[in-house]
């Protein structure tokens, strides 16, 4: 221990300047005292209060040798080396070299814990993971996580809505299985943050920036706001089964009524059982609304656009079934054909009337002298199940809405 008096002189005014400067440099150090370091003395009675301490004259700077002021203290009135005698002085001094060490143990067992979870998840081998991982270690996330657990757990959202045996959720029902309230993915919360950091590398989309872009980001990977305020628009479904809703909706198609399913309908639903038939899916519900006006016997799902999540999955419990084939079209524009393409590479539908021919036809038979036709907008899409649709689409740079060829449509569903 220092003595008293000896504590007292060491920590003068004059000296602090030689102390904060020793201190900067030890904890760069690893608290070793090696190494020179040049201090700058302001005034004479700093110059005169270090030059005692050193016992030799400074000017308005001097060079101080760390192992030598460690001995020099040693064997002085303090009795104790250079880094007791500045924690004396100034506070404990941390050890960077060794917290920068740590840390970079505490990384690297996170990561490993990471990719750990990420292969129970059922995302072994996605490429996608690194990088994501590697933009959460750029960002500078890691050292404001508030327990390593929100990693892990963004991990095992991932898995849950991308993995091997994802499935379709509410946002709720996801976040009260993996953080054990309904709201650990509310959108102020960094899990979501980080989830969606991964739904977007791995479907490779663009980073949404408002609350609306967040929503279909998540619905795209199968996961709704919840399982009741959002439905699907159907006619003519016939499930088997007894009970509710399959009874309701035979009910309803015999009265040739429109039903609408949540959620919550279709699971309760499941598993879906249908007679062999086929089942027409289209994007705008005045086709549906006209079948159903007409009493018309078909099977129809509407997807009102760009489908939603309980769209998709009510058309992939379609899809899945023996016997029922699913036949698709939309509108003849580039979002029409869009939605088409991923509607029919997600659940292997046939396209109804919505090829090459069929287009030719509809500008044909929609086209007026007196008004010039709607052009074509938006990013042009590729039409992998009749490649000459899209060149005929830039050909004619003309948009033929499903409404316009209504009478068309229904001649099959009848």
């Amino acid at each position: 221990m220092i003595p008293p008096t000896t504590l007292q002189w060491l920590r003068s005014p004059s000296l602090a300047p030689l102390w904060t400067s020793l201190r900067g440099r030890l904890q760069r150090n690893g608290r070793r005292a090696e190494g020179r370091l040049t201090v700058h003395c302001g005034s004479p009675q700093d110059r005169d209060a270090i030059g005692q301490l050193l016992g030799r004259a400074v000017g308005a700077s001097v060079t101080v040798d760390l192992a030598a002021l460690d001995r020099l203290l040693r064997s002085s009135a303090a009795g104790t080396g250079l880094v007791e005698v500045v924690e004396a002085v100034t506070g404990p001094i941390p050890d960077r070299r060794a917290d920068a060490a740590a840390e970079r143990d505490r990384r690297a067992s996170l990561r490993g814990q990471v990719l750990a979870t990420a292969s129970e998840a059922g995302l072994d081998g996605q490429e996608w993971v690194t990088d994501w991982l590697d933009g959460v270690w750029r960002s500078g996330i890691i050292g404001r996580l508030p327990s390593p657990a929100a990693l892990t757990q963004a991990v095992t959202v991932l898995g849950l809505v991308l993995g091997d045996t994802s499935r379709l959720w509410s946002r709720g029902e996801l976040a009260e299985q993996v953080t054990g309230t309904a709201h650990g993915l509310d959108d102020d919360t960094l899990l979501n943050r980080l989830v969606l950091r991964g739904i977007t590398l791995a479907t490779a989309s663009a980073p949404p920036s408002s609350a609306v872009e967040r929503r279909s980001l998540w619905e795209f990977v199968g996961v709704a706001g919840d399982t009741v305020a959002t439905t699907v628009l159907t006619y003519g479904l016939r499930p088997l089964g007894d009970g509710f809703p399959a009874g309701h909706l035979r009910d309803r198609a015999s009265h040739h009524a429109e039903a609408h399913l949540t959620l919550r309908d279709l699971r309760r639903l499941l598993p879906l059982a249908l007679e062999p038939q086929t089942v027409y899916v289209c994007e705008n519900p005045r086709i549906l609304e006209a079948a159903a006006q007409l009493a018309l016997p078909a099977a129809m799902v509407c997807t009102l656009g760009n489908p939603t999540v309980v769209t998709l999955a009510l058309l992939d419990a379609l899809a899945a079934l023996d016997g029922v084939q699913l036949r698709y079209r939309g509108d003849f524009d580039w979002p029409g054909v869009a939605i088409a393409g991923r509607v029919m590479r997600r659940t292997g539908a046939f396209p109804w009337r919505f090829g090459a021919a069929d287009y030719q036809a509809a500008v044909l038979a929609t086209r007026d002298p007196q008004t010039p036709p709607h052009r074509l907008t938006g990013t042009p899409a590729a039409t992998w199940w009749d490649p000459d649709l899209a060149t005929a689409m830039h050909r004619e740079d003309a948009a033929v809405h499903e409404e316009r060829l209504t009478d068309t449509l229904l001649a099959d569903l009848g």
